[in-house]
């Protein structure tokens, strides 16, 4: 019903213009109930170059029904430096995990300081701190991992991508997720700490510094360098993380206008893969240190049918030693439920020591 009026406002320049008077008077009231905030509304995020693209994409997204809300200057971009942009020497699991990404951000959200959050959610705590709420998930770009390869390994074959990697090759990255199921697979390949924004990544392969990285497929669209890209990885070939290729956006459980604002840009399809996924990790709890990866997509409705949504999860020893995947199929409206149900049959066919932190 929401996203019916949404439609019906964007189509309709008197009814535009009676949206525009109602969000003025909407933002003047939350100015008089709010002063210390003050207008307009913040919207926090990271500073690295992809965080500000996902941040500009959203707010576009925010004012397209409406064109006069940008007029309005509704809406103030506030960037953050996080502690998992300060600290690059490290990986995650030795510092605090992947909530370094949220935790400065967060910290401003629950003060008052800004009134949206917005996030890769896949660097997005599972658990989030009390009184803040995952408002809004964005259309899924592409939940797929990229390989990029120094120039001496080029071209990349993409139904057998790692075969193009010499003996004892060099992987730069910094998660135990791609580690693990490449060792899986190539078990003489050694790894190295890379981290950083996505173009001194890519300046570390062109170097030579690594023989090859991983990169977020959506990460590289967004930025416009999929030229870039030697290869996406097939999810049957590297399971995506839990919530790779979505944007999320928290806000205060108590703003219940943003939210019901943001309800009207949420896409149902990312919702429930995103809900689905998150589910089976906070089921098996991992740590940063733990290999988990988690992918959900619905299924295309056969004549007659109901939509399906289809759920692959893997868990993973760190050396690759042990790998398991395993697949759940139902349906949309029980996502959480076969996330949780997905998780329970990983930890329960995993051996005990994959799970300590």
């Amino acid at each position: 019903m929401v996203m019916d009026k949404l439609l019906n406002i964007s189509s309709n320049s008197a009814l535009q213009e009676v949206a525009a008077k109602a969000a003025q008077q909407g933002l003047a009231d939350h100015h008089e109930s709010h002063k210390k905030r003050g207008l307009p509304l913040r919207v926090g995020t990271r500073g690295s170059p992809l965080a500000l693209v996902q941040t500009r994409n959203f707010l576009t997204k925010l004012t397209q029904f409406c064109p006069l809300l940008r007029e309005l200057g509704a809406f103030q971009e506030f960037q953050i430096n996080t502690s998992g942009d300060k600290i690059q020497d490290r990986r995650l699991a030795e510092i605090g995990g992947k909530g370094l990404f949220a935790k400065e951000i967060h910290e401003q959200l629950l003060e008052g300081k800004i009134d949206f959050a917005v996030h890769s959610l896949k660097d997005l705590e599972t658990n989030l701190p009390e009184g803040l709420v995952l408002a809004c998930t964005l259309k899924r770009q592409d939940a797929r991992d990229a390989l990029i390869v120094n120039a001496d390994y080029r071209p990349v074959e993409s139904d057998y991508p790692f075969d193009c990697l010499p003996q004892g090759a060099m992987i730069g990255t910094s998660s135990v997720r791609r580690q693990a199921q490449l060792l899986h697979i190539r078990p003489d390949l050694q790894f190295g700490l890379l981290r950083g924004n996505v173009q001194s990544r890519l300046d570390k392969i062109a170097a030579k510094q690594f023989d090859a990285t991983f990169l977020a497929a959506a990460g590289m669209q967004r930025l416009g360098m999929e030229d870039r890209i030697d290869v996406v990885l097939d999810p049957s070939i590297m399971v995506p993380a839990a919530g790779q290729g979505i944007v999320g956006v928290t806000v205060r459980e108590s703003d219940v206008e943003l939210r019901e604002m943001l309800a009207a840009i949420e896409d149902k399809e990312a919702n429930a893969v995103a809900t689905a996924e998150r589910a089976l990790l906070e089921e098996l709890d991992g740590s940063c240190r733990t290999p988990i990866g988690g992918y959900a997509q619905l299924l295309p409705i056969v004549a007659g049918g109901d939509a399906e949504l289809h759920l692959v999860g893997l868990v993973a020893r760190e050396d690759g030693t042990f790998l398991l995947k395993k697949e759940i199929s139902g349906s949309p409206s029980d996502a959480k439920a076969l996330g949780y149900e997905l998780g329970r049959q990983l930890r329960k066919d995993s051996p005990a020591d994959i799970f300590e932190s």
